[in-house]
């Protein structure tokens, strides 16, 4: 419930009172998620479901809506988003985080399951026609919220099929291709085109391309990787991260029984370290800085180790030494942390004289990658990123978003497509553009009462036995989480800065200043009259999510 649903004037006889006021508040969960998914709202419909009046399939029916109105690809990213959301919950302190990644893979499983269906284009057909090239998160998203809001949209991929680096690079084992497909088969449901094997430049140039649309959004990822710069790196055996897993991908295998050293300490290196393996190679791991620095997920670097990965830190190849065209081994030169570089992060430094060959048969280079231009006029900086303004936007009718803009994860990608989707949308019905930043005021952690909520184990995701995941090598190692875990989950939500209906303050007030709302929802459970209010403050005190505070009134 909103401060303006209270009644908000102070008895008449008190020119200035202080006295309570219900305020929704931003939860630290949407603070920290980079789409600012309602994680508290769909989480409060499966643990609030009796009192909402709905049955428990029906409860996940609309999480599943609600999550998807900002989110399409819910099981896809409920398996590979990092979660920073989870970083910030309230709940860590007393007993564990949410696991938000975890419901929102049941969540987005459950769609699924139940071939949930999207919500349809608005009746209202525009007569724009929008242009999107390249079908990863970013593109994916953009397409989804326009064809929402009823424009004509279609979609250019240079691929037989869609889903960009979700479906050319992240393995199996962590992303099931028959769950990516379900999910983008759905969105083109919405009756989105989709232009399959069509090259921008080949096919069509990117003039041609603006001219047949009213706008255009551009979405190619960062698909072309970025070369070591050694000595002996130009051969065979030497080979990017990112087309690896490509090959990985079409099953095929290059590196069973060798030993190969994966350059790099990102998410790429480590899905390539461990596809290595899977495919019966030893595998060495070299990164420049310390296990601190790394950027891949400290939980798929424990699963890399696991499963037999070796890591060297502080080292950096020097060069790769063949004899003829056969790499024979690579050269290392240890390295040292020095002074933080402008990204805050500390440079590695070489330590003179500390030198070490390493054998190999082959070299797995996953050090960065950039967007590729091909067929399209320059665009980027001088590091080829897009330079756009904060909602996207590119040029007169481009938007842009996703890795072209630089590296980031899924759930970013997806939040770029989302916002350039309305801000593009804003424009074309001549409206204010929406907001950028949240308008509610963040829940104080202090005023959340943590000692009030059960104490309650949290549910993980289950996984395989750890000695099935090489002799298994494409099967998924995480498991979806049950129905009755799933609820049993959502319960543990503190609904931090929103009621809940804990009735606390409706038992506490001594003068009956709060009474039940007939149509309950969501955080509109109870009404507070504040012609009653005496302002004495114990249902803020007692209030358990920080939902209540003080405000002064005056006539």
């Amino acid at each position: 419930m909103s401060s303006t649903e209270s009644r908000q004037s102070a008895p008449a006889e008190q020119p200035f009172r202080t006295l309570a006021q219900q305020l929704e508040k931003l939860p630290p969960c949407q603070a920290q998620c980079p789409n600012s998914g309602d994680i508290r709202g769909w989480l409060g419909i499966i643990a609030q479901h009796e009192k909402l009046g709905l049955g428990l399939q029906d409860a996940y029916d609309k999480a599943w809506q609600r999550l998807t109105e900002l989110n399409p690809l819910p099981a896809t990213l409920g398996r590979i988003c990092p979660h920073p959301c989870e970083s910030l919950c309230t709940r860590a302190g007393k007993d564990g985080a949410i696991s938000i990644n975890a419901m929102e893979r049941f969540i987005g499983d459950w769609g699924i399951s139940r071939s949930l269906a999207l919500a349809k284009p608005a009746p209202e057909q525009h007569p724009e026609s929008v242009g999107v090239i390249g079908s990863g998160p970013a593109s994916l998203s953009f397409a989804y919220q326009m064809a929402r809001r009823g424009y004509s949209v279609t979609v250019y991929e240079e691929h037989d099929l869609p889903g960009g680096m979700l479906r050319h690079a992240i393995p199996d084992y962590r992303l099931p291709r028959d769950v990516l497909d379900a999910e983008i088969r759905r969105i083109f449901e919405l009756g989105i085109n989709l232009e399959r094997n069509f090259r921008i430049g080949k096919d069509i140039s990117f003039d041609e391309l603006r001219d047949r649309h009213t706008l255009i959004f551009l979405g190619l990822g960062a698909q072309a990787a970025r070369h070591l710069g050694i000595p002996g790196e130009d051969g065979p055996g030497v080979i990017s991260g990112i087309d690896y897993l490509r090959q990985r991908k079409r099953r095929i295998a290059s590196l069973t029984g060798k030993q190969v050293a994966v350059v790099g300490g990102g998410n790429t290196a480590i899905d390539a370290a461990r596809s290595a393996r899977r495919e019966g190679a030893g595998v060495t791991l070299l990164y420049r800085r310390s296990a601190e620095e790394m950027p891949a997920a400290a939980h798929e670097v424990e699963d890399a180790i696991s499963e037999g990965v070796k890591i060297r830190y502080l080292v950096a190849p020097t060069r790769i030494i063949r004899q003829g065209t056969e790499i024979q081994e690579v050269e290392v030169q240890a390295m040292r942390l020095g002074e933080a570089d402008e990204n805050g992060r500390r440079r590695p430094v070489p330590v003179p004289g500390e030198l070490e060959r390493l054998p190999v048969d082959a070299v797995i280079a996953a050090v960065a990658q950039a967007p590729n231009w091909r067929g399209i006029d320059p665009l980027g900086d001088a590091r080829n990123w897009l330079r756009t303004e904060e909602d996207g936007r590119l040029d007169n009718n481009i938007w842009a978003g996703g890795d072209d803009r630089g590296p980031g994860i899924a759930s970013q990608a997806i939040a770029q497509g989302r916002l350039a989707a309305e801000s593009a949308h804003a424009e074309l019905r001549e409206e204010p553009a929406p907001p950028r930043t949240p308008t509610r005021k963040p829940v104080e952690s202090t005023n959340v009462k943590a000692d009030y909520y059960r104490a309650q184990q949290r549910v993980c995701s289950p996984r395989r036995a750890e000695h099935d995941w090489l002799s298994n090598p494409e099967l998924e190692i995480d498991q979806t989480i049950d129905d009755q875990q799933a609820l049993q989950e959502a319960q543990r939500c503190m609904s931090c800065g929103l009621c809940f209906d804990c009735e606390q303050c409706f038992m506490y007030c001594n003068v009956g200043g709060f009474t039940h709302i007939e149509e309950a929802g969501p955080g509109r459970y109870l009404a507070l009259a504040l012609d009653a209010c005496e302002g004495c403050g114990k249902c803020i005190e007692v209030c358990p999510c920080g939902y209540l505070e003080a405000r002064d009134y005056t006539t």
